[in-house]
This record gives structure tokens, C-alpha cells and sequence, in this order.
């Protein structure tokens, strides 16, 4: 997806928060941030990590700076796997205005070497927000995978299908009524783009989000689709 487009839309639709994780990579955050400058959309910068157990997880973080360097932490545990652009497909870096910068050539499908655990503590370090990805999905989510949500991780937000409500999720997994619950907001194209979460708080920081999922001091958060689905 282009940045600009990415931007576009989001505010056609009345979104004036997203986050760009995309996955094993950082490649293209900068740009989606640039092009939102002027914009009413705020750009959270992220990064969707594949764990050595095959979890996918949404890292999030306030600043650029902190993304970059918990990338540059964790960036010797990828393997230096080359992409195959005729089999895997084209991954592209882009500037601000969607114009070609040059080829990620390492293929960015496969698992990092590090843990659930590992990747966790190294978020935390960072000052980032780590939220396992559709963890209700067969492939790549947390619960299906490991069987069971693990104890030794202070993991207090989960993020589901948007397909589910948080009930449905919980009468799936009723290990998911000890945190707080998401829904997926994952878009790769620009028509999958929607407004999944909204929140009531006072700025666009990790701090406020986690406020508004908790209820603390007037922030608020409500999934859109949990009316629609019941």
C-alpha cells in the first residue's frame, strides 16, 4: 500500500489513529509517518513480530526512536533467509510519497529466533507495548499454537478476529476473560482499512491506550463491531 493512499483513507473513513506494523520489518514506518504530517491522522509506529514459536505479536511504541532501536536489538535473531520475489512476491521500500527506494532482500515470512518471553521483555525495555496478534487463529495465534496463555508474561491485552466479538472470543477461550481484548484491525489492502477500536483519551501515546482499555481516569475504549455481531 502506498503511504499517501494509506493516509487518504484513513481519513475518508473518519480514522484519525493507526498503527504501521508491518511484519518482521520497520522498512516503511518512517514513510506512512511522513506522509500523515498535516494530516488528522496519528501514526503509531509498530512492528508485527514472528516469535520462534510461530506467535505473531504487535510490538508498539510512542516514537520512531524507540521502534528503531528495539529493531536494531533484535535484528541479528532474523535468519538470512533471501526472498525469492517470483515465489514469496515483491518487498518493496518506499518513500513518503510512495516512490521506490530499494528491495527488503531478506525474506521477511519467516520466525525470529526469539520467545515469547524474550521479545516481551525486550518490548518493555523499549518503552513498547507488545499485544499477541489474532490470537484466536489457527495459524500464528497465540492460543491455538502454545495450547494455553502463558503465566510468566505480563501479557494484559489480547487482540481477537474482528469476526468474533469479545464474548464469542471468550466462550471460544475462557482463558481470554483475564485480559483485555482487541479486535484486529489488520488491513493490506487499502479496502480493508476500518475502525475497529475507539478510544476516548487525551493523546496518541502507549500510556493512553492502555488507560482507555483499562478504564482509568475517564478514558474509554469500545469495539465497533461487538454491537453489530451480538
Amino acid at each position: 500500500m502506498i503511504p499517501p493512499l494509506i493516509i487518504q483513507t484513513a481519513e475518508e473513513k473518519g480514522i484519525n489513529l493507526i498503527a504501521i506494523t508491518d511484519h518482521n520489518a520497520i522498512g516503511n514506518v518512517r514513510a506512512v509517518m511522513q506522509a500523515a504530517v498535516g494530516s488528522h491522522v496519528h501514526v503509531l509506529p509498530g512492528i508485527e513480530l514472528q516469535t520462534r514459536e510461530e506467535i505473531h505479536s504487535i510490538c508498539l511504541f510512542d516514537s520512531y526512536e524507540h521502534l528503531s532501536a528495539f529493531f536494531s536489538e533484535i535484528q541479528g535473531s532474523f535468519p538470512n533467509t533471501p526472498n525469492n520475489p517470483d515465489f514469496f512476491g515483491e518487498q518493496f521500500i518506499v518513500d513518503a510519497t510512495g516512490e521506490f527506494i530499494r528491495r527488503e532482500n531478506r525474506l521477511l515470512s519467516t520466525s525470529s529466533n526469539l520467545s515469547l518471553k524474550d521479545a516481551w521483555g525486550i518490548v518493555k525495555k523499549h518503552q513498547g507495548l507488545l499485544i499477541p496478534a489474532h490470537v484466536n487463529r489457527k495459524l500464528f495465534g497465540l492460543l491455538p499454537v502454545l495450547g494455553f496463555a502463558p503465566q510468566d508474561i505480563d501479557l494484559c491485552i489480547m487482540e481477537i478476529s474482528r469476526h468474533l466479538t469479545p464474548a464469542q472470543a471468550i466462550s471460544q477461550f475462557p482463558e481470554l476473560s483475564n485480559y483485555k481484548l482487541i479486535q484486529s484491525g489488520d488491513a493490506h489492502q487499502l479496502v480493508e482499512i476500518i475502525g475497529c477500536n475507539q478510544f476516548t483519551i487525551q493523546d496518541f501515546s502507549i500510556k493512553e491506550i492502555t488507560h482507555a482499555l483499562e478504564g482509568i481516569d475517564g478514558r474509554k475504549y469500545k469495539n465497533i463491531f461487538d454491537t453489530i455481531m451480538s
